[in-house]
């Protein structure tokens, strides 16, 4: 190899960085704590370039994916007519009213935002789920967000979908299937009450719902996004409800979100660049694949 090409394929090597993905895992109101998660990226100077959700975590995931910064978000949410949402929290209401909240915010379709962005739902009929990633986007967002018995399914191309978190709960592996070469997963269900831990009234209700579901939880929805994450971040939200939306509730989640981040940054940093060097690996044998010249090159 000469000189110049020589210091042609180092530079490019040493350019190569790996495609960061995020997967933003579901839990109602809990997903303040993915605000304060992206406020210590923001701080920490990582930024993620492939993001998925389930349920809430696709509506803050679609919201990154817009550009929109975690302070941005933050304002979204206090301006949240706290009243009005409530009176629309009853059985299988109709999630038209989040729609028309949402399209402000992200209005157009899933092609339109400029980071690849995919949600996760599931399908009614067959209880199996299903990435989004085309179609109006914040229709998408209520599909992926549609847990019942609060909220009715809803329907995109003849198909009645419900929650995410019903089938893939943190889709980190939908992050891998869409480039990213490392993914930080966040999930906001890690620390459930167990159901000693639940009144007895809790549980009875608890078990009558699910009976009632229209869709059921599968055997591997919560521990599918493990299998895929290099880095799975628990905050400890054991304390909070996916249905509080006080202000105090929302400031507690968002912090524990933040120190959650903060905490596990190192072990985030490490594996960034174990990731940057397996890409860079993986570049030179491409590369050296295509050039069988260069195989008894200098590196």
């Amino acid at each position: 190899m000469g000189l110049i090409a020589w210091i042609k394929e180092f530079f490019a090597r040493r350019k190569r960085k790996p495609v960061l993905g995020l997967a933003l895992g579901s839990g109602g109101a809990k997903g303040l704590a993915h605000l304060g998660a992206l406020k210590a990226f923001e701080e920490e100077g990582i930024s993620f370039s492939v993001v998925t959700g389930a349920s809430v975590g696709a509506i803050v995931g679609a919201l990154y994916a817009k550009g929109y910064s975690s302070a941005d978000m933050v304002g979204i949410v206090e301006g949240l007519n706290r009243r009005e949402f409530s009176k629309n929290l009853h059985p299988f209401a109709d999630l038209s009213f989040a729609e028309r909240f949402l399209s402000p915010y992200l209005e157009g379709d899933i092609s339109s935002l400029p980071k690849p962005f995919a949600a996760w739902a599931t399908d009614a009929k067959t209880n199996v789920g299903l990435p989004l990633k085309e179609g109006n986007i914040a229709r998408v967002l209520t599909a992926s967000a549609a847990i019942p018995p609060f909220f009715r399914a809803v329907e995109i191309d003849r198909r009645k979908l419900y929650d995410g978190a019903f089938s893939n709960a943190v889709p980190a592996d939908l992050c891998k299937e869409m480039g990213a070469d490392l993914v930080i997963g966040i999930d906001l269900s890690a620390f459930l009450r167990k159901e000693e831990e639940k009144s007895v009234l809790g549980r009875l209700v608890g078990n009558a719902l699910n009976y009632v579901m229209p869709v059921k939880y599968t055997e591997d929805c919560r521990s599918r996004g493990y299998a895929f994450a290099d880095v799975m971040l628990r905050p400890n939200l054991h304390d909070h409800s996916a249905t509080d939306i006080s202000f105090a509730a929302m400031n507690a989640m968002f912090e524990i979100g933040y120190r959650e981040a903060k905490e596990r940054m190192p072990e985030i940093r490490q594996a960034i660049e174990e990731a940057t060097r397996r890409v860079r690996k993986a570049k030179i044998k491409q590369t050296r694949k295509r050039d069988p010249q260069k195989k008894g090159s200098r590196v």
